[in-house]
């Protein structure tokens, strides 16, 4: 092909390609307007977004988790609310691990879970399922509920917060249903956060007395704000009335991702 050819072939598709501009990259992917910051509508509930960490069944920051923000959309954040008044009357506070969750951050989970020789983190998390069951007993899937913007993974604080010392990547790990597993410093809930195991089941009878009333405080707490709890994980609520029911959002975990300003009225 001669070189005027060529040459003109190249400026038509850079005039093409200024016209039309290639589609962003899912990391400049911003939310609907429906989506707000939990801190902009229920600033005193507590934050320890383990994903943005390395304080998680991985051992390392996943995917998508740009900042330790907890996005949700505005109808899951003001039942937050509704559900944080109630338990600030009690002497206790809300706190979330995880709320909206990237579809990259799925797929870094199911990636991590197809690496069998990568388990440094399995004497905390699940010291007792074979990582290659992670699939088959649910506790890793394809799509989660939190890409949909209305679950959140969330305990509960006893007022004033106690101090919690901050995870050290490589310290020796403790089983998380362990009575001496890692110190949060949520009230007790019989195991810790994202635990692999059937004691994590709500409804476990196993686990009894003060730690059970916990669970029962919280399930009762957020179903009176219109949540309902996954009965396999005492942490993993869902509000009934989802805006998005069917759809799965990849927008990054961070303040620039929200399109809408926060309300002046979005306080406690």
């Amino acid at each position: 092909m001669p070189k005027t050819i060529r040459r003109a072939l190249a400026v038509a598709v850079l005039a093409v390609l200024t016209t039309f501009p290639v589609p962003a990259q899912a990391s400049e992917q911003t939310a609907p307007p429906e989506f707000v910051a939990l801190s902009d509508v229920a600033p005193t509930i507590l934050h320890e977004i383990r994903y943005r960490g390395r304080h998680n069944f991985v051992g390392r920051k996943i995917d998508g988790y740009v900042q330790p923000l907890c996005l949700l959309t505005r109808q899951a954040a003001e039942g937050l609310r509704v559900a944080q008044r109630r338990l600030l009357r009690q002497g206790y506070t809300l706190k979330v691990y995880d709320c909206y969750r990237p579809q990259r951050a799925v797929d870094h989970f199911v990636r991590w879970a197809k690496d069998l020789s990568d388990e440094k983190m399995k004497a905390e998390f699940y010291p007792n399922v074979a990582k290659d069951r992670l699939f088959a007993d649910g506790y890793i899937a394809e799509k989660s509920g939190h890409s949909r913007g209305s679950t959140v993974d969330l305990t509960i604080v006893k007022l004033p917060p106690r101090p919690q010392r901050p995870y050290r990547p490589g310290e020796a790990l403790v089983p998380c249903f362990a009575p001496d597993r890692f110190p949060d410093n949520m009230v007790d809930m019989g195991t810790g956060y994202d635990c692999f195991d059937t004691l994590s089941h709500t409804d476990d009878p196993r686990i009894t007395g003060e730690a059970r009333a916990n669970r029962q405080l919280l399930k009762g707490t957020l179903a009176a704000a219109g949540f309902r709890n996954l009965a396999e994980e005492w942490w993993h609520y869902t509000l009934n009335a989802e805006p998005f029911p069917d759809t799965y959002f990849d927008f990054p975990v961070a303040r620039h991702s929200l399109t809408c300003a926060p309300s002046p009225t979005d306080r406690d």
